[in-house]
């Protein structure tokens, strides 16, 4: 009788090998399930992670010593935008180009303790509604909590309303939007890779989130939107719109060993050809592995 199960072998690429011809005839022989479309090593009894993907803790991130590996997670249960497609290819290509390893998935079951390990950052991309469940929500704050890193874009922020720790992570959670239109975003901190390369007054096109709460005071505000530049606003004179939070001390951070970013512009699918954009989340990206250095502790009144 065929067994359904491989033997370990220790050279990777050998094991790989014996693993994706084992597993098919298993299939033949009826005694495999369809395999979990995750990452290598998302198979329990499968073959092993890439060397230098050795995970740092049970629950943490993927250690240093490999690519810097990026989870994009775009599920929606409430409105959907048009431009995360575009987002996706956008954010491959570029972080392929940068040696990053960047994967795609709207699955909720990838939110495990032993799935989010492999990564370095997680990215929510325009996520609406509840797209966790409880397993799902631990598994992303022991991820985040144990040093592991986290983007938030645009609909972010309108998330998982009922998970009070969630706002903790995004920082603040979206109210209204007025329509797309041309905006002065003013970049306040030169110093975070995330704005050090945007011009101090950074004209451009998207839709423009107000927020139930100003996040200032809990994060570190890297821009804000002047509302004399656009019609709409409802923040007044400090309307915060990018800021930053963790990567210091553990005991001193709201998300623990972590490191949490959010942008509240890509709305349109121009945004992600524009290369200040593009450069703007990638360099957030690198900050939340831990590649890049950035001072993203609050500061009193700014």
């Amino acid at each position: 009788m065929l067994a359904c199960h491989a033997t370990e072998v220790a050279d990777y690429r050998r094991h790989r090998v014996l693993w994706s011809l084992l597993v098919g005839l298993a299939a033949v022989a009826g005694c495999a399930r369809p395999l979990d479309p995750g990452p290598p090593g998302d198979h329990p009894g499968g073959p092993p992670d890439p060397p230098g993907q050795a995970p740092t803790s049970v629950t943490g991130p993927a250690g240093e010593g490999g690519p810097v590996r990026v989870l994009l997670f775009s599920r929606t249960l409430g409105f959907r935008h048009a431009f995360i497609p575009v987002a996706v290819g956008a954010l491959r290509r570029e972080g392929a180009r940068q040696g990053m390893v960047v994967d795609h998935t709207e699955d909720p079951a990838r939110f495990t303790a032993s799935r989010l390990r492999r990564y370095r950052v997680v990215v929510f991309l325009s996520t609406t509604g509840d797209v966790l469940d409880q397993d799902g929500e631990a598994a992303l704050r022991g991820f985040v909590e144990a040093g592991g890193g986290w983007v938030g874009v645009h609909a972010a922020a309108d998330t998982e309303d009922d998970w009070p720790w969630y706002e903790t992570l995004v920082g603040a959670r979206f109210a209204r939007h007025p329509a797309v239109q041309r905006a002065s975003v003013r970049v306040a901190d030169r110093d975070h890779p995330a704005t050090a390369r945007l011009p101090a007054d950074w004209a451009r096109t998207d839709e423009w989130y107000d927020f139930r709460s100003n996040p200032r005071g809990r994060v570190r505000v890297l821009a804000t939107l002047d509302e004399s530049t656009y019609r709409g606003g409802g923040m007044g004179a400090d309307h915060p719109i990018a800021w930053c939070q963790g990567g210091g001390s553990r005991s001193a951070s709201p998300v623990g060993g972590g490191r949490a970013f959010y942008t509240a512009g890509g709305h349109t699918a121009a945004s992600w050809a524009e290369a200040r954009f593009l450069a703007h989340v990638v360099a957030a990206l690198r900050w939340a592995a831990g590649d890049a250095e950035g001072d993203c502790r609050p500061r009193p009144g700014g």
